[in-house]
C-alpha cells in the first residue's frame, strides 16, 4: 500500500503557515508539523494504535490516535470531515490486516491475553502488556 497523506486546512488554529500533515502507511500513522526551523514527527506503528477518536464540529474535525505503548496519543486538529473517515478507516483496514496474519503465529505459539487482550506467547507467565501474571 501506498502511505497516503491527510493535509489539515490552513483556516484552523495552529496550521496558517504550515499546515499538520497525517501520513498513514502500512506500517504507521505519522503526524509532521513544521515550523520555521524545525520539523516535529510523531509515530506510532499500526500494531499499536489502540483507539481512533474523531471530534466532528460544525466545518472540521479533530483526530486523536492513542497508542496501546502508554506514550501520549497523536492529535491533529482541522482535517475534513471526509479525511477524518478515511484515516479511520484505513487505521482500522490495516490493523485487520495485519491481525488476520499475525494473530495465528507461525508456528500457533501465541494466544491471547485473558486480561487485555494482547498478542501473547502461550509460555508466558506475565502479560508483556499489562503485567498481569498468567494461570
Amino acid at each position: 500500500m501506498e502511505a497516503e497523506t491527510f493535509v489539515a486546512s490552513r483556516w484552523t488554529r495552529g496550521n496558517l503557515l504550515f499546515p499538520t500533515r497525517l501520513i498513514v502507511s502500512d506500517q504507521s500513522v505519522m503526524r509532521r508539523k513544521r515550523s520555521w526551523f524545525s520539523v516535529s514527527e510523531e509515530s506510532i506503528h499500526i500494531r499499536n494504535v489502540a483507539s481512533v477518536d474523531i471530534t466532528t464540529g460544525l466545518l472540521w474535525s479533530t483526530i486523536r490516535i492513542d497508542s496501546s505503548g502508554g506514550s501520549d496519543p497523536i492529535r491533529s486538529r482541522g482535517h475534513s470531515k471526509s479525511d477524518a473517515r478515511r484515516i479511520k478507516e484505513l487505521i482500522e483496514s490495516l490493523q485487520a490486516h495485519l491481525g488476520s496474519g499475525a494473530s495465528a503465529g507461525p508456528d500457533g505459539d501465541t494466544k491471547a491475553c485473558p486480561w487485555c487482550a494482547e498478542t501473547i506467547k502461550k509460555a508466558a507467565k506475565v502479560c508483556r502488556y499489562c503485567n498481569r501474571e498468567l494461570d
